[in-house]
């Protein structure tokens, strides 16, 4: 009875995400029961708020990556990046697919957010190549593997205050699978575009077609994006084999926005304006997980997660990961407006079940594959907006490509992890 009392706020916190309620409150009863129950004093709950919101604001790294990348976006990098891949590719519908594809996995993994990423590209996408199911697919897999692996999100600062591990090391562990499963991402765009051709649903400007504008211009404009990329990529590595910080943050940050101000048509100030603006995105929404966090911990003192950790372990140990990978996806579905929210819920109950920070992070990126076939995600919500078709065609074009995806990390973390 004691066991199934503790998991009592934590179903409550889950019916009432699944409605829709917004995660603050919703955590707020789930953490109110728990403290009934458990018989918890108001300065004990006090001192968790007090313990929890400084190290989740405290995860500076995500913050400046996410403005830098904002600033970035707004000086017109990433747009002039496809307009040159269109270029490039002769305007093929198929290969053009697959740059943009590529470039929603580049851009994500360096914002740490997939739907800052779609609300400048799945325009520009639809008027390149039109509506094509396979190509919002294929944008859709590659945010969702690039924000829970980026070493600017939301959802990697969750799991490194939850595991303990640095998230320099989440993300270097992994990079393969991001990389992996953005080449799926790209041959599924790839397919799907040769298949059908361009695709418009309606007249769509030609914003990416524009034969007038200056290759040069546009080269000189992407350079910016192309520093902060091989920062977050390549500069860790230099960073270990010069036993000094090259391109620690405050180097690729100051030194993006000045390349920003000679490359672009952007001023000194608006740059550093659009720096400051592009950190709200992710301090605001660490500042609701510190929130939410508080009363996930307070519910976990209960013992809440030790129940159903207890009731895990009578499944077959070699079943257990797959079967976290898989609740990760079913949970992510239906709530999967915030996946950092999710991985607060699911990640202390893995973590007790002894899983490796590797298998952990096949978890995280479950979550995140179920967060776009979700009506309530930003990613899906934008990519519904930008291609201009509803939300229910997005994610019934995504349901067959991501569940593919699903079944083949749930073989992968039976084998790798």
């Amino acid at each position: 009875m004691d066991g199934f009392l503790s998991l009592v706020p934590l179903i409550v916190v889950l019916v009432l995400l699944f409605r829709r309620v917004h995660m603050i409150p919703a955590a707020l009863v789930g953490a109110i029961l728990a403290m009934i129950i458990g018989g918890i004093s108001l300065t004990t709950a006090n001192a968790t708020l007090m313990e929890t919101m400084p190290k989740i604001l405290g995860m500076v790294v995500p913050v400046i990556n996410s403005a830098v990348a904002f600033a970035v976006f707004n000086a017109g990098g990433y747009t002039s990046a496809l307009k040159l891949m269109n270029r490039g590719v002769g305007g093929r519908s198929e290969l053009l697919a697959v740059s943009i594809v590529l470039l929603q996995s580049l851009a994500t993994y360096m914002s740490g957010i997939g739907g800052g990423t779609a609300v400048v590209l799945a325009p520009l996408a639809f008027a390149a190549c039109g509506a094509i199911p396979e190509l919002i697919a294929g944008m859709s897999i590659a945010a969702a593997v690039a924000f829970t692996t980026s070493p600017a999100s939301l959802e990697s600062s969750v799991f490194s205050e939850i595991s303990g591990v640095a998230i320099g090391d989440y993300v270097n562990q992994m990079r393969p699978y991001w990389l992996l499963f953005t080449v799926i991402a790209m041959v599924i765009a790839y397919l799907g575009a040769k298949k059908r051709g361009s695709l418009f649903t309606s007249d769509a400007p030609s914003d990416v077609t524009d034969p007038t504008e200056d290759t040069a211009q546009l080269v000189k404009t992407t350079i910016p994006a192309a520093f902060l990329l091989f920062s977050v990529l390549v500069g860790p590595k230099i960073n270990e084999a010069l036993d000094m910080p090259l391109f620690g943050p405050l180097v690729y940050s100051l030194g993006t926005i000045l390349l920003i101000w000679v490359c672009t048509s952007e001023n000194l100030n608006k740059t550093f304006e659009s720096l400051v603006d592009g950190s709200s995105y992710i301090l605001t929404r660490l500042f609701g997980v510190g929130y939410f966090l508080s009363f996930i911990y307070i519910i976990e003192k209960i013992g809440a997660f030790d129940t159903i950790s207890s009731m895990a372990e009578v499944a077959p140990h070699w079943l257990m990961i797959p079967a976290g990978v898989l609740a990760g996806f079913l949970i992510g579905v239906p709530a999967g407006a915030y996946v950092g929210t999710i991985l607060a819920l699911i990640l202390p109950v893995v973590m007790n079940l002894g899983f490796s920070p590797l298998a952990m992070g096949f978890v995280t990126m479950g979550v995140g594959l179920g967060s776009q076939m979700s009506f309530v995600n930003i990613t899906m919500q934008a990519l519904s907006s930008g291609f201009q078709i509803p939300i229910e065609k997005v994610v019934r074009g995504n349901t067959p490509y991501i569940v593919g995806c699903v079944t083949l990390l749930l073989g992968i973390s039976l084998v790798m992890a």
